[in-house]
């Protein structure tokens, strides 16, 4: 007979989310065991159980912030419009920040080292959609481009989407939405074309 789980997917989900809003708010020192443990209702030896270590446990907030923008980005069908498609990846990239502010922040202000970033899935999704759209406009210089446009539509994303979580965009909901979509469709063909 196989022996009985201790603790399970939700409470490690649970530790994961207190974690994440730990760093978001105080950073990363904040964190601790006993208190993230306390937090969820359980023991420091349920969080030493499922992760190993308190840097194991942060490591994994950053990791599960990947995965679930990964699953945003992934949502995004691949059309025959390599424009649209890349647009569309632009506003799962705002719609993941929004769902998971904290996995948001904790992901990108951890000191990421941007060399590893860079061979994330999600990058490299990003990468791929702009060499295909690059293809299209100088099928010579399309893959060769495509890494030095991804960073820099990354950079506009990521701007765009750390000010709204800032609180300093204006507007509502919706009006949030409009300025950050248009801003993508105004700005992203010159970060495409270099100019």
């Amino acid at each position: 007979m196989p022996r009985p789980r201790l603790h399970d997917d939700a409470l490690r989900a649970r530790l994961l989310e207190v974690t994440s809003r730990v760093i978001s708010a105080d950073g990363e020192s904040a964190v601790t065991v006993r208190g993230v443990a306390a937090e969820c209702g359980t023991s420091a030896s349920a969080v030493y159980a499922l992760f190993g270590s308190r840097e194991a446990l942060v490591a994994a907030v950053t990791e599960e912030g990947f995965r679930r923008f990964g699953a945003h980005l992934d949502a995004v069908p691949r059309t025959g419009d390599p424009a649209e498609h890349l647009a569309a990846l632009g506003m799962a990239y705002r719609a993941s920040a929004l769902a998971d502010p904290h996995f948001y922040r904790v992901m990108f202000e951890r000191g990421v080292d941007t060399r590893s970033a860079r061979q994330r899935p999600t990058f490299l999704a990003l990468r791929d959609a702009a060499a295909r759209l690059l293809a299209t406009i100088d099928p010579r210089k399309g893959r060769a481009r495509a890494e030095e446009a991804a960073l820099a539509l990354w950079a506009l994303a990521h701007g765009l989407v750390s000010l709204e979580l800032a609180g300093l965009m204006p507007g509502d909901e919706r009006a949030r939405h409009e300025r950050y979509r248009a801003t993508l469709l105004a700005a992203g063909p010159s970060l495409l074309s270099g100019r």
